[in-house]
């Protein structure tokens, strides 16, 4: 049994973007990762059976990376690699400067998704952005495309100006904050839900309450196993974020772990108005 399989029966069946494109079920965050520690995390998960790696340009650790999959022994075609662009990048010349410049630190020859990081609203330029991922696919230096942070709004507009729709939109989202609305409006629009942050802020709050609690004991999993199931039952794709090697194993350890319905609108039942973690709302920051 070759790792991808592997992977695929523990932490879920990959799934198929509106591109045609397959995307493993759940990935790693690589936030803060940096320098030769940033990359002995990123082996390691990579050794765990990790093959969806999420970095961007404000992370600042594609170098990191990049080297990982290179120092890996996993084949390059085997490992899905997501970057983002961060604000100096927005604009048609200098998205497509951006792109080439993580192809750079990355040290490859092509992305497997690359995402507007945040729509910057203010600066005005999501769409003239939008247009340079859609010609970097249609060069070959990304094979995917999508949105990160985007509310409807965003996500019509640059609909509208080019008719393509994105395969992703990467949003906050944690049992304290469900995106109900996001998700049903990326459901009518056939983009995928990708949750960042999807343990909440350090998992705390959110592996200790009660539904999350209770349904980890009734099924003998842990807690951020429980709320990761809850994501990818819900239909979105975690990224968890984590540097110790065994709670990365744990995390990519969901077996046959499934919640039942009341068990679901329990832990949803959790989201509050103010469930944001740091009051990041897409209509202001820039970033």
């Amino acid at each position: 049994m070759t790792d991808v399989h592997h992977t695929a029966l523990v932490a879920g069946e990959p799934l198929r973007l509106n591109d045609g494109t397959v995307i493993p079920a759940l990935g790693l965050g690589t936030f803060g990762f940096k320098g030769d520690r940033g990359v002995g995390i990123v082996s390691r998960a990579l050794a765990s059976g990790y093959r969806l790696l999420d970095t961007a340009v404000g992370y600042d650790t594609e170098a990191e990376v990049g080297r990982a999959i290179r120092e890996s022994g996993v084949p390059r075609e085997e490992i899905f690699v997501t970057t983002k662009i961060r604000r100096p990048g927005h604009g048609y010349d200098a998205a497509r400067r951006s792109v080439r410049a993580s192809l750079d630190r990355l040290g490859l020859d092509r992305v497997d998704l690359y995402l507007i990081h945040w729509p910057n609203p203010r600066l005005g330029l999501y769409v003239d952005t939008w247009r340079a991922l859609v010609d970097a696919r249609s060069d070959g230096e990304v094979r995917s495309i999508g949105v990160s942070n985007f509310n409807a709004d965003h996500l019509e507009r640059i609909i509208d100006a080019t008719g393509e729709v994105p395969a992703i939109n990467q949003i906050e989202l944690h049992p304290h904050f469900p995106q109900e609305q996001a998700r049903a409006l990326h459901r009518r629009l056939g983009i995928r839900t990708q949750s960042w942050s999807p343990l909440g802020l350090g998992g705390r709050a959110t592996l200790a309450a009660e539904p999350v609690a209770d349904a980890a004991r009734r099924h003998g999993a842990t807690p951020a196993q429980v709320v990761l199931r809850w994501h990818q039952q819900l239909g979105c794709l975690p990224i968890p974020r984590s540097s110790d090697p065994e709670r990365q194993r744990e995390n990519l350890q969901l077996g046959r772990l499934r919640l039942d319905e009341d068990e679901l609108r329990a832990i949803t039942s959790l989201g509050h108005s103010g469930g944001r973690l740091w009051g990041g709302d897409p209509e202001t920051e820039e970033r």
